[in-house]
């Protein structure tokens, strides 16, 4: 089974948005929690940035889930706005919307809308250093905005709902991941800052890529639906546009 990483945003003397009486930081942890405990039930291996009220860096939380050679990152979080009940609903961050980790930001918040969130979609940020930094696919879910009386009602009344929810989404996407997925590999280094530069080449012309770590290296993959046919005219296309190239799966 997968090993999974979660990420229970903020903490310490780091509160994170607040609300009235309400700090992120603990409905983070609460929900991180609640969320391992249903993963783990499920039969996945989870581990924690955090298990309690302590302050860790945005690069050591990546750190933590590079040095486990975990296989995907989720962070929990909430969302806030500077004028309270304007806005509300769930949306998820990824480092850019390719891969296993948008489909698995795709299916968190379609399994929050179930409970009751507006559905806000995913949101590219390459900014976010837990999702830079990170070397396997991850994910930031902001679940519902703390300065909304509407989502708050929803996360304290559906607690246990959200985190079968989010946790139902995990496991879903991590079973359609098990089958092969065809694409074609374009660079190879050692360097990450390097492979996510070619990353955003191909995506400027047009192609669907991802930065792939299998130790040591990080690898460029592009995809492009997932049978061997259509890898294989990807393959020529990338030619075409003289990248060396190379069909694999995974």
């Amino acid at each position: 089974m997968a090993k999974l990483v979660l990420d229970a945003g903020h903490g310490g003397f780091d509160t994170g948005a607040t609300y009235n009486d309400r700090q992120e930081k603990e409905d983070n942890l609460n929900l991180a929690l609640k969320v391992g405990e249903v993963l783990s039930n499920m039969g996945y291996e989870v581990l924690y940035t955090r298990i309690s009220d302590i302050y860790l860096s945005p690069f050591e939380r990546a750190q933590i889930a590079n040095n486990s050679n975990a296989d995907y990152f989720i962070a929990i979080h909430r969302n806030s706005y500077p004028e309270d009940n304007v806005y509300s609903g769930v949306e998820t961050l990824v480092y850019d919307e390719s891969g296993i980790k948008a489909e698995m930001a795709k299916k968190v918040n379609q399994e929050l809308e179930k409970v009751g969130f507006k559905n806000l979609g995913i949101n590219e940020r390459p900014d976010l250093i837990v999702l830079r930094r990170s070397k396997m696919p991850s994910i930031l879910s902001e679940v519902g905005y703390i300065d909304s009386d509407i989502d708050n009602k929803l996360f304290d009344e559906k607690f246990d709902e959200i985190a079968d929810g989010i946790a139902k989404a995990i496991s879903d996407t991590i079973q359609m991941g098990s089958t092969p997925i065809y694409g074609v590999q374009i660079g190879l280094f050692q360097n990450l800052g390097n492979a996510q530069f070619l990353v955003e080449q191909v995506m400027n012309q047009g192609f669907n890529a991802e930065v792939v770590y299998q130790e040591p290296f990080y690898k460029v993959w592009v995809l492009d639906g997932n049978t061997l046919d259509s890898a294989v005219e990807l393959q020529s296309r990338l030619k075409d546009f003289g990248y060396d190239t190379l069909v694999v799966n995974r």
